[in-house]
């Protein structure tokens, strides 16, 4: 039996009917038409599904809507407007971190994560933080290497250099 279920994503609040149930990712998907997030494995094996919820990353394939309802949700669609790159994705881009890209919006939320919580992250926190994402096409070390890109954007416009004037 459907139920009306109240859900804020992307910082909007969505009334939803899907069973208790029902898997977040499919409610996402299927009623909400947001594509970006993926399903993998259904398992918690592979990362794909992967989104913020009160900003830390869950896997969608397995939580319920029930667990959702009263939270807040963002997706791979959630972090910047449309149209417009935040550094974490630009980055992505610049580095070429992608090959198939199946696995790719399940990392960058796991790394906007990470970079909310720390702001300087080393190789090796990169590298745990992205510990739960299967990605078979190895690409691997340019992910990497985009989050680290981010991470020196993102200093670097909080901090821009001091021009000193040659007069």
């Amino acid at each position: 039996m459907s139920d009306t279920r109240s859900l804020t994503v992307n910082g909007e609040t969505k009334a939803v009917r899907a069973d208790e149930d029902a898997t977040l990712l499919m409610v996402l998907r299927n009623e909400l038409g947001l594509k970006g997030t993926r399903f993998g494995c259904g398992l918690e094996q592979c990362g794909a599904c992967m989104i913020l919820v009160e900003g830390e990353p869950r896997f969608s394939c397995t939580m319920s809507v029930a667990d959702a309802a009263g939270k807040s949700i963002t997706t791979i669609e959630g972090l910047s407007p449309p149209g417009k790159l935040d550094p974490l994705r630009q980055a992505f881009l610049d580095e070429q971190a992608g090959q198939c890209g199946y696995c790719l919006s399940g990392i960058i939320m796991s790394a906007t994560a990470l970079l909310q919580r720390n702001p300087s992250p080393s190789r090796a926190d990169i590298v745990d933080a992205l510990d739960k994402h299967l990605c078979r096409c190895g690409s691997q070390p340019r992910i990497v290497r985009a989050i680290q890109r981010a991470t020196a954007a993102r200093m670097y416009f909080r901090n821009p250099p001091v021009r000193v004037s040659a007069t």
